[in-house]
């Protein structure tokens, strides 16, 4: 695992760029900066980064915009900053791969530990884990060995965010999780405002694993409660 990360931080307004320099060197990150989304896929393309950190709106290609592209290279986790108004843009960009927003104005200890959240989730599940535990419900297999998943004999490729909301679901068959909950567990933070973000990713979760995501066979929602992984047995029934 690596030992020093590199941050690229991306906003047009340069007293926001400064500030989260600050914010982020206490941890000894190695910051790169840039001032739109099109410089920012351009560095992705060029360097070893392991985390964005970017602003929705911005001129020439904007975050939103710059997300799809960036997760069209790399599964590296992406932080999108976003103003109290930008509602649906939050809701956009989880849809195109975000991992997660912050809301302005924010504070130094929320961003940094959003980000060590977000790098220390990716790297676990990047790595090789001593946990050999193979997980199997139904036509889905998840190896923790080697964070893979099969659905049917097919192998489909999840983000860093997706592998841990199934395998938290696949653990427990049958037990509903609420929104904070997975939030909490998966993401390794205080679960405020949750209820969008996981709801994309579940969707997202169920468009990969599922024939027919609208009459899902696995991740159910137990309505006014969260979320449960089916299983066997129950659909047996």
């Amino acid at each position: 695992m690596k030992t020093t990360h590199t941050i690229l931080i991306v906003d047009d307004d340069v007293d926001i760029l400064e500030a989260l320099k600050i914010y982020l060197s206490k941890d000894e990150y190695q910051l790169l900066t840039a001032r739109n989304g099109k410089d920012a896929v351009d560095i992705v393309k060029t360097e070893d980064v392991d985390l964005v950190l970017m602003d929705i709106m911005m001129p020439i290609m904007d975050g939103i915009k710059a997300t799809k592209e960036i997760r069209n290279l790399t599964n590296i986790p992406i932080i999108l900053l976003t103003a109290k108004s930008e509602d649906q843009d939050k809701v956009n960009g989880l849809d195109i791969g975000a991992d997660d927003y912050i809301t302005k104005p924010f504070n130094p200890s929320e961003v940094l530990a959003r980000v060590n959240s977000q790098l220390r989730r990716y790297h676990q599940l990047g790595g090789v884990s001593a946990d050999t535990d193979e997980l199997m419900i139904g036509g889905i297999i998840l190896d923790d060995t080697t964070k893979k998943v099969s659905v049917d004999g097919n192998e489909v490729t999840l983000t860093p965010m997706e592998f841990g909301i199934l395998k938290m679901l696949m653990k427990q068959p049958g037990k509903v999780f609420t929104s904070a909950e997975i939030y909490k567990n998966v993401w390794n933070d205080e679960p405020i405002g949750s209820e969008s973000v996981i709801a994309v990713h579940i969707r997202h979760l169920r468009e990969k694993i599922e024939i027919d995501p609208s009459e899902p066979r696995y991740i159910k929602v137990v309505w006014g409660q969260g979320y449960k992984m089916e299983d066997s047995h129950e659909r047996a029934q």
